[in-house]
């Protein structure tokens, strides 16, 4: 079961870089480009969503909200163009995605403004 998981999270990976390929593709439609900067800054965020620590809606972003987005994105990319970047990410020597800080900010903004909105709320 670990190597399903791990061979898993490897082709998401490539997913990502393909989706991160596709994004700077001149023949993706805007609506496609938007949904891939989200999904690609998101899963490169080094701060979840929902934080890990909390009991199973923890992981639930990165093993059903993520695989979600990736495949809604995906769908979003014309099929010649999807398959060209797929091929190009998969021959790929990548070792590793980079940290987005910038969507780190965008979570910590969420978190500050869903802080801020229950506060008001409540008190």
């Amino acid at each position: 079961m670990f190597a399903q998981i791990k061979k898993w999270a490897k082709s998401l990976k490539h997913y990502l870089y393909a989706l991160y390929l596709a994004y700077h593709h001149k023949d993706v439609p805007l609506l496609a480009k938007i949904i891939i900067i989200i999904v690609v800054s998101y899963a490169l965020s080094p701060i979840d969503l929902i934080p890990d620590f909390i009991p199973v809606i923890g992981y639930l972003d990165d093993f059903i909200l993520l695989p979600l987005a990736i495949a809604l994105a995906i769908r979003l990319v014309p099929e010649e163009i999807w398959s060209e970047c797929k091929t190009k990410a998969h021959h790929s020597t990548l070792k590793s995605l980079p940290r987005s800080k910038i969507a780190a900010l965008v979570v910590v903004l969420i978190w500050i403004v869903l802080a801020v909105l229950l506060y008001k709320l409540f008190f």
